[in-house]
């Protein structure tokens, strides 16, 4: 894992990520705390997550487990989401060493990591995944799913049902990203009515490219790599 960016580079991104963010949150009249950045380091070495670390970054996004294990065993202080996409296989470990989960796009996914969960730690914070934009090559529930199967997710014992995420097919254009963000915040609403014990307040939505059409629509948390970390080799 090799990082072409120095220090001061990584610094310098963050800051304008920071500043893109707040901005944006400004713009939609928001609270300026109501947006929180997750650093998508995958592929990106420890030294680098490091350098954030040290700058007040405490969130980490990893897609690869192999890869992410190795940097949870060297840094357990930092907070750390599991974004990528969920093998059967690789549930146990993502329930034991992990503190969010974005990507649950399956109900199978869901019993499994409450099932793994250890008892000792808290309920693991989930997001069910949706497909918003119904793409074949996509993982993730429908909305129909997510509507018929939250409340038996939310009731599963281990977990705590936080809210949803999507990375909505590529669009051009403000008024053209926003369409599928807003239909993200309005099955939010619906969740919420469905499931008023759940603490269902969390949007992850919105990358490098939309971030800003993503927070209009009520991202809670935006999903950061490339604009941090430099291109992926």
């Amino acid at each position: 894992m090799i990082n072409n960016l120095t220090n001061a580079e990584l610094i310098q991104n963050y800051q304008t990520v920071l500043n893109r963010i707040k901005t944006a949150t400004a713009a939609a009249n928001r609270p300026q705390q109501s947006v929180q950045l997750l650093a998508v380091s995958k592929t990106k070495p420890l030294s680098a997550i490091e350098v954030l670390a040290e700058a007040g970054q405490k969130a980490f996004g990893e897609n690869y487990l192999q890869e992410a294990l190795t940097k949870i065993e060297q840094r357990p202080d930092l907070e750390w989401h599991f974004i990528g996409p969920i093998q059967s296989n690789k549930t146990r470990p993502i329930a034991e060493l992990f503190q969010w989960v974005h990507s649950v796009d399956r109900y199978k996914i869901a019993r499994r990591l409450s099932d793994q969960r250890p008892k000792d730690l808290p309920p693991l914070n989930i997001l069910l995944e949706v497909n918003i934009s119904e793409e074949d090559s996509k993982a993730g529930f429908s909305q129909a799913e997510v509507i018929a199967q939250a409340a038996e997710i939310a009731a599963m014992p281990n977990l705590s049902l936080r809210g949803l995420m999507a990375i909505p097919a590529k669009s051009e254009g403000l008024e053209a990203q926003r369409q599928p963000f807003q239909q993200m915040q309005q099955l939010l609403k619906q969740l919420q009515a469905l499931c008023p014990d759940s603490e269902l307040d969390t949007l992850s939505m919105g990358m490098s490219a939309d971030l800003e059409a993503a927070i209009l629509e009520g991202a809670t948390l935006v999903r950061i790599g490339t604009d941090l970390f430099g291109a992926r080799r």
